[in-house]
């Protein structure tokens, strides 16, 4: 698909959602990385019921890195995976103290040198936390539309995040993190897509091929 018909796209998406925001709820770059990290194989609306009462006492690396770990996965335990994602939390935690001041480090590299951090959840922290967007986090939704409109036909993050960067200008990469993931929760889903309601559906190779 041409750049062109891309921009038109991101475009009428605006217009359908204008509000397009992060859903998850944070008030400092680290909890941010905390909230996303938590995020992995959980919803947002999940990560945000149980992160309040966390953050309400614990919202600091020094916080998360002096914690007792049992205690850490009883927190964080409705978000699934809870063992894996304590330990990265906890790691993390400790690096950010040795290494950046008890700073999230503002740049790709570092970011995703930090454990259980990869590249979709650095973009997240780089638009949202410093809105400086780097690329565009490839979660599920945006995987599901890149796929069904032809941007990609890949199916690891990574290359499919390539295949978006070459046909989308820096310029609407915030755009483009939260459009395609409102779509793909209110429109696009994975069973039984609206295409109907589709202001896109024009533009959908699935949709046109029959191949949803």
């Amino acid at each position: 698909m041409e750049s062109n018909n891309v921009i038109k796209i991101i475009k009428i998406l605006k217009k359908n959602y204008p509000d397009a925001k992060c859903s998850l709820n944070f008030s400092s770059p680290f909890t941010l990385l905390v909230a996303v990290m938590l995020s992995a194989q959980c919803t947002d609306e999940r990560v945000n019921l149980t992160t309040p009462s966390i953050f309400a006492k614990y919202n600091t690396p020094q916080d998360f890195a002096t914690m007792d770990i049992k205690v850490l996965e009883d927190l964080i335990h409705p978000c699934g995976f809870y063992k894996t994602k304590a330990t990265h939390i906890q790691e993390t935690s400790c690096i950010l103290l040795e290494k950046f001041d008890g700073q999230v480090p503002q740049n790709m590299k570092d970011l995703m040198s930090l454990p259980g951090v990869g590249r979709k959840t650095a973009n997240v922290v780089m638009l949202e936390a410093f809105s400086n967007p780097q690329g565009i986090a490839v979660d599920t939704h945006c995987m599901r539309i890149a796929n069904r409109l032809g941007l990609s036909d890949e199916a690891v993050p990574e290359k499919i995040e390539k295949d978006l960067l070459k046909v989308i200008p820096p310029c609407y990469y915030k755009d483009v993190n939260h459009l395609f993931i409102w779509h793909g929760r209110n429109i696009c889903t994975a069973r039984s897509p609206k295409c109907e309601n589709c202001p896109i559906a024009s533009y959908c190779q699935s949709n046109k091929s029959g191949h949803l």
